[in-house]
């Protein structure tokens, strides 16, 4: 036989070693990695509650990320993830179904590497969000029915030679849940100097999911009796599927509240991670951000007033009990994005939406401590 020639047990090597492409790899894993380390971490406010309560409220206020929301951590894990996967590529469009916030943090993060993007999502979805995409150089391709977002995703990938990003898949795996300054643990270095350190409950709200799995699962792993929330809107099928223990639940309706709610049981949403949630009527939420400004003088979007109300109710649950402790939920985004919605008048009432007997629940709450008549 030719000395050159190779027998059947010879190996088989194939190398697709690129020196270009692992040089721009290199340097946008350099980019991301940047933009956590010129970010302070996010302030830890304290809700005023009565000093005879002994209960101390806080809310993480995640709008104070370069982006403005929560979603900053999800999308700068997200681009981790998929560069390190090999998923996106240079040149390549990000595609995202999103119903805003986690669009904005992507589309920054895709400027910050060089890359196109482009953000499936509602026709609903606020201007100001819209405004904010285009303005970090993304695209916003609109759907009729928020349902079908996944599906034209996938397509546009597909069509572009892009990648899909998909959130609601990866959000609960891209994010370390052990730590490594990851949200839950943010939470509990800031408190570590307050009366209660170790909260009685923390109370999230699930767009992906992604959030209430990293708290849960940091909270477990680091062996804390706090006990987790998830607070739900209305249009959104999580807390159906968690009460039913099932995972083919179902909403024919998209949420109102932008961020939160699904009208699927995604990915990323990790039931058993969770101790409880509560199904939140919108106008509630509603009631709750606008409580928010007139107590602290901070504008949020309506995620925050979902987590804000029932972290409230729980409250009231202790002080009716006579337990004092802690209790932590999120101020998501600034409500200067939704100007045109939870703070218009006229939009409640093209919704049908009644917030005085909720804002009456609140104030009465705060006075006197009692929750409802």
């Amino acid at each position: 036989m030719d000395g050159t020639a190779c027998g059947s047990n010879d190996t088989i090597d194939v190398d697709r070693s690129d020196r270009g492409y692992r040089g721009w790899l290199k340097e946008a894993v350099r980019k991301v990695q940047a933009d956590a380390q010129r970010s302070a971490d996010t302030h830890l406010l304290s809700f005023p509650l009565p000093e005879r309560w002994g209960i101390d409220l806080y809310l993480k206020d995640e709008s104070t990320h370069p982006t403005g929301s929560l979603k900053h951590r999800l999308a700068r894990s997200l681009f981790l993830y998929g560069l390190c996967n090999g998923w996106i590529r240079p040149g390549k469009p990000v595609i995202e179904a999103s119903s805003g916030s986690t669009a904005v943090s992507e589309a920054y993060f895709a400027k910050l590497i060089g890359v196109p993007f482009i953000a499936v999502m509602p026709r609903t979805t606020s201007r100001e969000k819209c405004r904010l995409i285009e303005f970090h150089g993304g695209q916003c391709h609109f759907v009729d029915d928020p349902r079908t977002m996944y599906e034209e995703a996938v397509t546009l990938a597909a069509e572009s030679g892009g990648h899909y990003m998909d959130q609601f898949t990866y959000a609960e795996r891209a994010t370390d849940w052990r730590g490594n300054n990851n949200i839950a643990e943010s939470i509990y270095q800031q408190l570590r100097l307050e009366r209660y350190p170790e909260p009685a409950w923390v109370v999230a709200t699930a767009g992906t999911g992604g959030t209430s799995a990293t708290i849960a699962r940091y909270v477990h792993y680091m062996q804390y009796d706090t006990r987790v929330c998830v607070a739900d809107p209305e249009n959104s099928c999580f807390f159906d599927g968690w009460v039913r223990h099932d995972a083919d639940a179902s909403s024919d309706h998209g949420s109102r509240i932008e961020g939160i709610g699904r009208p699927r049981m995604e990915p990323s949403f990790v039931p058993g991670a969770i101790d409880r949630m509560m199904k939140v009527p919108d106008a509630a939420s509603v009631a709750a951000v606008r409580a928010l400004e007139r107590v602290t003088g901070r504008k949020a979007g309506g995620s925050t007033g979902t987590g804000l109300w029932s972290a409230l109710r729980i409250v009231a649950e202790m002080v009716a009990a006579g337990r004092t402790g802690s209790v932590v939920t999120l101020l998501c985004d600034p409500g200067e994005r939704y100007l045109d919605k939870y703070y218009s008048n006229a939009w409640l009432e093209e919704e049908g939406l009644d917030i005085e007997p909720h804002m009456k629940t609140i104030d009465t709450f705060l006075d006197t401590g009692r929750w409802g008549c």
